[in-house]
């Protein structure tokens, strides 16, 4: 089916906007704070499938939600207009009124509070705080922190920190050096994907005033700021040698061959909307990524 005959708040509408790809992304920091968890309880057969589960929907409904918010203010904002070179949106095509999608905000935003409050019990009060910071900020980003350049350092922090840590944290009730370490190099894995969409837009992010750290580094700067997350985060992969995980530290390494395949598409392709390709091919490796590390992890 065409994009001019999607109708107007059909289910293949909402499915657009829910932009289902985009789940890979919420799920591969929630598999390998989990099967950290796993592994470090493995002895003692203490794992909690419940609360895994309910971090695993909580990621998820989220990620709608972000999705939502974010395709909502670029449209208020004017900026998915003709010269936009990223995929479709549903605001701005027409697919979702202004108002359905206000609505559908406030239902996700509910839903994922009502998946979260359950891990209250199993996490403590402090899953409270948790929550808020996730909602909050889901918010900031799209609305204000984006057009700042914030955007790359919120990614680390809710890609990476927040969805390895807590699900570790209310498993084994203790955070160690290695998950804050698997935070980082998965936050940085999900950063590319960022780093792809914002080097794309460059030029029509630099005219909507939005100050991203790719418009702030220029083109050039920005394909090695790419290619510099994937090795780093390779790299910071070695912490899992000292927790035994030998195989978490090694099985990437065809993550790091895609990583660099696809950067060298990114400098052949240059500009425009032919990059999207490359966001595509991101958001394989940043899964692949997840997968193998996950595996490594619990086959070590």
């Amino acid at each position: 089916m065409k994009d001019s005959n999607i109708k107007k708040n059909s289910v293949r509408a909402w499915l657009l906007a829910a932009r289902p790809k985009t789940l890979a992304g919420a799920a591969v920091p929630v598999m390998i704070g989990l099967s950290l968890a796993y592994t470090d309880l493995r002895s003692a057969g203490t794992f909690d499938w419940l609360p895994a589960l309910l971090c695993v929907l909580f990621a998820f409904v989220m990620q709608i939600d972000a999705n939502f918010i974010n395709d909502y203010f670029d449209f208020v904002r004017g900026n998915d207009d003709e010269t936009r070179l990223g995929p479709k949106r549903a605001c701005s095509q027409g697919w979702i009124s202004g108002g359905a999608m206000r609505v559908a905000i406030a239902v996700t935003t509910a839903l994922a509070c009502l998946t979260g409050l359950p891990l209250i019990f199993f996490g403590g009060l402090e899953m409270i705080l948790i929550g808020i910071l996730c909602v909050v900020f889901c918010f900031l980003y799209t609305t204000h922190l984006s057009y700042v350049g914030m955007g790359d350092v919120l990614v680390v922090v809710f890609f990476g920190f927040v969805p390895v840590c807590i699900p570790y944290y209310i498993e084994t009730h203790t955070l160690t050096v290695q998950a804050a370490m698997a935070s980082l190099a998965c936050g940085l894995v999900i950063d590319t994907l960022l780093v792809v969409n914002n080097y794309r837009d460059i030029e029509n992010d630099r005219r909507a005033g939005k100050m991203t750290i790719c418009v702030r580094m220029g083109a050039a700067k920005s394909r090695t700021f790419y290619l510099f997350l994937g090795f780093i985060a390779f790299l910071i992969g070695g912490f899992y040698i000292v927790g035994g995980h030998l195989l978490a530290a090694i099985v990437p390494l065809p993550y790091l061959l895609l990583h660099y395949f696809t950067y060298s598409n990114m400098v052949k392709i240059g500009s425009g909307k032919a990059l999207n390709s490359v966001l595509g091919e991101t958001a394989r490796n940043m899964f692949v990524y997840g997968m193998l590390v996950s595996l490594g992890i619990l086959l070590s």
